[in-house]
C-alpha cells in the first residue's frame, strides 16, 4: 500500500469518478484506474462499486477512507519535520462565518502564537466542510448548529470521529421591510406567518434549517440566494428573512429593515475537528483561540 495509491484512492472517493479524480491529480484516467486496481489487489478487497453513476465506496472502502486522511497527514507531517518546514493548519469556515468570526480567532491565535501558520478555507457548503474534515483535507471547521449532538440542526453528521465545542452563540432575528403588517404587533407566533413569503437560500442552508424548526411549514419558501441577497430582497419588501443578527444589524440601525417580535432561539457557532487528530502540532492552540 503506497502513499500515491492512497492519494489516488482519496481523490476517487471525493470526486466519485475516475475522470474527475484524474483531472484533480493531473494524471491520466488509465493511471488512476490502474492504481486503484493495484491497491485493491494488494489489500485483497474491493474498494469501489463501479456503477453507471460513478464510483461508490464499498464497506471496505469506507473503512480505508477513515484511515487515509490520517496516514497521508502523518506522512506530510513527517516530511515537513524532516525538511524543517512547519505545516499550516487548515481551518474551514462557512463564508459568512469566515467574514465575521474568523478574523477574531486569527487575531487571538497570533497574539498567543506569533509563529502560527493557519490556512483559512471558506466554503458555501457545510457538507463540503464535513467531507473535507473526514478526508483529512481540513483540520477543523467553524459551522452553525444547535443542540447537544453534531447535526441536531437537521443535517447528517458523517461517520468519522468528529468532536466539537460551542464557541459562541449566534442570535437570529426575523426581519421585514418597514411597514410590514406585523411590524406593530406586540408578539408574533409562527401561525401569524402562514401565507407569508420567506426568503431562503438552499435547503441545506443553516438558516433554512433553523426556519424549519422555528417557523414550521407555514411561510412559503422563496429562494433568493446568499445572506447578502436575502437581506437586500427583504429590504425591498419581497419577503421576510430569518437571519443572524450580525448580518442585519446595520439594516436595523438605518431603518431599512425592522425586527418582527418573534421569539427565536440562538444557533451555536460550533468548532468541529477529528478527535483522532488532536495531536497535530498547533491544533490545540487553534482550539483555544477559537473558544476564548
Amino acid at each position: 500500500m503506497e502513499l500515491r495509491q492512497l492519494r489516488t484512492f482519496e481523490a476517487v472517493a471525493r470526486h466519485r469518478t475516475v475522470t474527475d479524480a484524474a483531472v484533480a491529480l493531473e494524471l491520466s484516467p488509465s493511471s488512476v484506474s490502474e492504481q486503484i486496481r493495484t491497491l485493491e489487489r494488494s489489500l485483497g478487497v474491493t474498494l469501489f462499486e463501479r456503477t453507471p453513476k460513478g464510483m461508490r465506496l464499498t464497506e471496505a472502502g469506507e473503512r480505508l477512507l477513515s484511515w487515509t486522511g490520517r496516514l497521508l497527514d502523518q506522512a506530510e507531517q513527517a516530511r515537513r519535520e524532516v525538511t524543517g518546514h512547519s505545516r499550516a493548519l487548515r481551518l474551514g469556515a462557512l463564508e459568512t462565518i469566515a467574514a465575521t468570526h474568523v478574523p477574531g480567532v486569527l487575531a487571538r491565535l497570533t497574539a498567543s502564537r506569533p509563529d502560527a501558520d493557519v490556512q483559512v478555507v471558506p466554503s458555501a457548503s457545510r457538507d463540503e466542510l464535513l467531507a473535507a474534515m473526514t478526508a483529512g483535507r481540513l483540520d477543523a471547521a467553524l459551522l452553525l448548529d444547535t443542540g447537544d449532538a453534531l447535526g441536531d440542526l437537521g443535517f447528517a453528521a458523517p461517520p468519522a470521529p468528529l468532536t466539537f465545542v460551542d464557541v459562541d452563540m449566534v442570535p437570529l432575528a426575523l426581519v421585514a421591510a418597514p411597514g410590514h403588517r406585523l411590524a406593530e404587533s406586540t408578539q408574533v407566533v409562527p401561525d401569524d406567518l402562514n401565507g407569508e413569503r420567506l426568503l431562503v437560500n438552499v435547503p441545506a442552508c443553516s438558516f433554512w434549517m433553523a426556519a424549519d424548526r422555528i417557523l414550521g411549514p407555514g411561510p412559503e419558501r422563496v429562494r433568493a440566494g446568499s445572506v447578502a441577497v436575502i437581506r437586500a430582497w427583504a429590504e425591498q419588501g419581497l419577503g421576510l428573512a430569518l437571519l443572524p443578527e450580525f448580518a442585519i444589524s446595520d439594516s436595523l440601525t438605518n431603518g431599512t429593515l425592522t425586527r418582527l417580535p418573534l421569539t427565536t432561539p440562538d444557533l451555536s457557532l460550533r468548532l468541529v475537528w477529528r478527535s483522532d487528530r488532536e495531536t497535530l502540532p498547533g491544533l490545540r492552540d487553534l482550539l483555544y483561540a477559537a473558544s476564548a
